[in-house]
């Protein structure tokens, strides 16, 4: 499946696990509506994004660990003019870092881009565009 926002079609980020198997299983637990990050069962490292081998240890044994998904805005960026018709500006991108350890780069969600803060405490949020696509986001925790 493929989703169409330009004249060129941008493969859906479910199917991103045939080419790189390693981000399958997040992709899956985003569907399932968690927060799936990979961490290494020999040195305990945790892995953002997948990988097929521990930077660390160069293990290839890892498994996928549920997060939290809770975390703060580590930076973020808001955006006045839209660069696409998909995008209703303004909109904000935000950098968070989980409690965990690794940074998702994403959106928020019910939150005004002039509310944003460095440092303000965020949890995931599930977003389904489809039967086949859902996404991740963040929103203010509380």
């Amino acid at each position: 499946m493929t989703i169409q926002y330009t004249d060129k079609p941008i493969p859906h980020p479910a199917l991103w696990g045939i080419i790189y198997r390693s981000s399958t299983p997040f992709w899956e637990g985003i569907k399932e509506k968690k927060l799936l990050i990979q961490k290494c069962k020999d040195c305990g490292k945790i892995l953002h994004p997948p990988r097929p081998m521990c930077p660390g240890c160069h293990s290839t044994e890892c498994e996928h660990i549920e997060a939290s998904g809770k975390g703060t805005i580590y930076s973020y960026t808001t955006y006045s003019k839209s660069p696409h018709k998909s995008f209703k500006a303004p909109y904000s991108v935000v950098l968070v870092e989980l409690d965990e350890g690794p940074r998702l780069i994403s959106n928020m969600v019910d939150v005004k881009p002039e509310d944003i803060e460095i440092g303000m405490p965020v949890e995931v949020a599930f977003d389904k565009i489809d039967d086949d696509l859902t996404l991740y986001k963040f929103k203010k925790a509380g």
